[in-house]
C-alpha cells in the first residue's frame, strides 16, 4: 500500500533551519544543488560586485535568501537584489529587483525554469540564470529563457550592469591550471 508524504505547514518550514537551506513547495521540501566551486565563485562575484557598487546602484545583494512567493511556496534564491532603502525582512515577502540563480553541474534547465517561473509569478522584474560551466547567462520573462547579450546583464532604467566576462575568465584560468 502506497503512503503519501507528510505535508509540512509553511509555519513549520519557516521555523526550521536546514543546512543547506531548501525550497518549500506546496507542503514539501525541495533540495537545492549548490556547493560546487564554480557555483560559489559566481555567487561571490555577483555579491561582491553589488557590494562595491551599493551606493552607485542604490541596491543591496543578499545570498541564499528565503523569498515567500505565495502562501504555499518559499524559494531560496542564490543571489537576490533589493533596493538599498527597501525595508528589512528576515524572510522576504516584497518583490525583489533581481533574482539570480546559478546552475550547478547536477541542475537541469527544466527544473530551474520552475523556480524562475515562481519568481516571475511573484512579479520579479529581472530574473537571471547563470551557467558557469558553459559560461552563458540568461534572462527569464513571460516567454521563457533568453540568452543574454554576450555576458552582460543589466537592469533597464538603472546604472546596474553586471559583466560576467572577468568571472568567466578567472574560471577559465583555474580550469587551465587544474584540468579535470
Amino acid at each position: 500500500m502506497a503512503t503519501s508524504p507528510t505535508l509540512l505547514s509553511i509555519e513549520e518550514y519557516l521555523h526550521t533551519s536546514y543546512k543547506p537551506d531548501v525550497h518549500f513547495v506546496d507542503g514539501e521540501i525541495e533540495e537545492r544543488n549548490l556547493g560546487e566551486h564554480t557555483h560559489n565563485f559566481i555567487q561571490g562575484f555577483i555579491y561582491h560586485l553589488f557590494t562595491l557598487n551599493v551606493d552607485t546602484w542604490a541596491s543591496e545583494a543578499i545570498v541564499e535568501q528565503r523569498i515567500r512567493i505565495n502562501s504555499s511556496r518559499v524559494r531560496v534564491c542564490d543571489v537576490v537584489v533589493i533596493g538599498a532603502d527597501d525595508p528589512f525582512e528576515e524572510v522576504m515577502t516584497r518583490t525583489p529587483l533581481i533574482c539570480v540563480e546559478i546552475l550547478s553541474p547536477e541542475d537541469r534547465i527544466a527544473r530551474v525554469e520552475v523556480v524562475l517561473a515562481d519568481y516571475f509569478a511573484m512579479g520579479v522584474p529581472n530574473i537571471w540564470l547563470i551557467d558557469p560551466i558553459r559560461r552563458i547567462a540568461y534572462t527569464y520573462d513571460a516567454t521563457g529563457l533568453h540568452t543574454a547579450s554576450l555576458t552582460n546583464l543589466s537592469v533597464p532604467g538603472t546604472p546596474i550592469l553586471v559583466d560576467l566576462t572577468p568571472a568567466f575568465a578567472q574560471l577559465d584560468k583555474k580550469a587551465a591550471r587544474n584540468p579535470f
